[in-house]
C-alpha cells in the first residue's frame, strides 16, 4: 500500500520497463543533494524488474521516495494522472510535477523551477524547454529537433498558445483547484497529454491564450540529454499529429 508522502513538493516519475535505462545512482545522488522534494515513482505495469529496482532505490530514502504500482500498463498519460491523484489525495502538496525517468533533464534544475515560482507568485505552471542557446548544454538529435519544431508550430496554431516546447518531460505545477480538475478524468491523448493539459487548463479557467501566457512560464533548460534507446519512434509523430487534431476538435 502506498504510504502518504508529506513533502510540500512531489515529483511523479512514470516508469515502464526501465530496468536497463533507470539511472539508479543519479536518483540517489540527487536526493542527497536536494532535500526539498519527494519522488513518487509510478510503475506502469512493467513486465521486467523495474518494480524491484524502484523499491531498492526507495530503501535508500524511505521517507522521501515512494512507489505506486499499477496492475497493468496504462500508458504515460494515465500513469502521471494516477500519480498526481495519489499525491493530492494522500498529502495535499503545494507543488506537483512530472519528470522523465531517464533523467534527460537532471534533477539539479528543480531549484531553478522554484526560483521562478518564488519570483512570480502569479505563475501556476513552469515548463522545461529544450532551447539550444549559447552557454546551455542541450544535446538533441537533429531529426528530433526539427520534427519537434514543426510539431510545436502546429500546437501553437491548434491551441492558440505561443509555446516553444510542449513535450519536454520536466514540468512542475502549483496545486490549485484548476489543476485538480484537469487531472480528475483520463486524458483522451496517450502521446501528447502535455498539450491536452494546456488545453484543459485554458478551458477550465475560461481564459484567453494571452491570459494563459501570464500564468505559464517556459524555462530554457541549462542541460538536457537525448538518452539512447528512447522508446520514441519517428512514426509516433504521426500519431501525435492525429491526437493534436482530436484535442483541437474537443477543446476549441
Amino acid at each position: 500500500m502506498l504510504q502518504a508522502p508529506q513533502a510540500k513538493t512531489i515529483i511523479v516519475v512514470p516508469c515502464y520497463n526501465e530496468e536497463f535505462r533507470l539511472p539508479k545512482e543519479k536518483y540517489i545522488e540527487c536526493m542527497r543533494k536536494i532535500p526539498d522534494f519527494k519522488i513518487l515513482f509510478v510503475d506502469d505495469g512493467s513486465t521486467d524488474n523495474t518494480f524491484q529496482i524502484l523499491n531498492k532505490i526507495k530503501q535508500t530514502e524511505p521517507n522521501r521516495i515512494h512507489v505506486l504500482k499499477l496492475e497493468r500498463n496504462c500508458g504515460k498519460a494515465e500513469a502521471v494522472r494516477r500519480g498526481f491523484l495519489s499525491a493530492i489525495s494522500l498529502s495535499q502538496p503545494e507543488f506537483l510535477g512530472f519528470w522523465d525517468a531517464d533523467l534527460a533533464t537532471p534533477f539539479e534544475v528543480v531549484p531553478s523551477f522554484f526560483q521562478i515560482f518564488e519570483n512570480r507568485p502569479d505563475v501556476e505552471m513552469v515548463l522545461g524547454a529544450r532551447v539550444k542557446l549559447m552557454g546551455r548544454d542541450i544535446k538533441r538529435r537533429a531529426h528530433r529537433h526539427y520534427l519537434g519544431r514543426i510539431f510545436a508550430t502546429f500546437v501553437s496554431l491548434a491551441i492558440h498558445l505561443k509555446i516553444y516546447d510542449t513535450q519536454c518531460g520536466a514540468k512542475i505545477f502549483r496545486v490549485t483547484n484548476t489543476l485538480k480538475t484537469i487531472f480528475n478524468t483520463p486524458f483522451q491523448s496517450k502521446w501528447i497529454f502535455d498539450v491536452e493539459i494546456l488545453a484543459r487548463y485554458m478551458k477550465e479557467k475560461k481564459i484567453s491564450s494571452s491570459e494563459a501566457e501570464n500564468l505559464i512560464y517556459e524555462f530554457p533548460l541549462p542541460e538536457w540529454r537525448d538518452i539512447e534507446d528512447s522508446k520514441l519512434k519517428p512514426t509516433d509523430y504521426f500519431v501525435a499529429f492525429t491526437e493534436l487534431v482530436q484535442i483541437y476538435l474537443t477543446y476549441r
